[in-house]
């Protein structure tokens, strides 16, 4: 059962894809939010939210107070259920949301390097969590696709198997400590 963990949609129930995605674990997005409240990045964000899944991740931060969120996700299935987990967040969330933007939340569909192509920013926080076998040029490739569409300041958050190397960071990112939860490590970079 994957659920949001803290906001005000606090302890709304998320769908998980049957299969093709592998869900961060709570314990994990419940150690990255803590640091993310304490980095004070959270509120009014533009959050991007790649290889989007169930969109826990996404959601968490618009339960948090990110101003909206876009969910990518390639396979059509996952991103049905992203689809569904926005709307009851959104049913949660009520008349809360502090947003001039049209829709607070969005779902697209679509491959991440072609939404990068053609995405328009910019975005203060962006969680990237691709398939461990995504390959290390894929993931690089699609960090420095993501530099232009970042705000001054934006955060990258990048997830991965703890036995991959860290990411090869494009210029316009730099790299910040990375934590470690068992087999995922979470890596963090700051656009200056």
């Amino acid at each position: 059962m994957t659920r949001i963990i803290a906001g005000a949609a606090g302890r709304v129930t998320l769908a998980v894809p049957k299969a093709g995605t592998r869900p961060t674990s709570d314990r994990v997005r419940e150690a990255l939010f803590s640091a993310l409240s304490a980095r004070d990045v959270l509120t009014d964000a533009r959050v991007l939210d790649l290889y989007a899944g169930s969109g826990a991740l996404g959601l968490e931060a618009l339960s948090r107070g990110a101003a909206s969120i876009v969910l990518v996700e390639r396979n059509g299935g996952a991103s049905r259920v992203a689809r569904a987990n926005a709307g009851l967040v959104l049913r949660a969330l009520g008349g809360r949301l502090n947003t001039t933007e049209a829709s607070p939340a969005s779902v697209v569909t679509s491959p991440v390097s072609s939404y990068l192509a053609t995405a328009r920013g910019p975005f203060d926080l962006v969680f990237s969590d691709p398939p461990y076998e995504l390959s290390e040029d894929e993931t690089a490739a699609d960090l420095t696709a993501l530099v232009p569409l970042l705000a001054p300041g934006a955060l990258v958050v990048v997830e991965r198997s703890s036995r991959s190397p860290e990411p090869r960071w494009p210029e316009g990112l730099g790299a910040q400590a990375p934590k470690k939860y068992g087999e995922t490590t979470i890596w963090f970079a700051e656009r200056g």
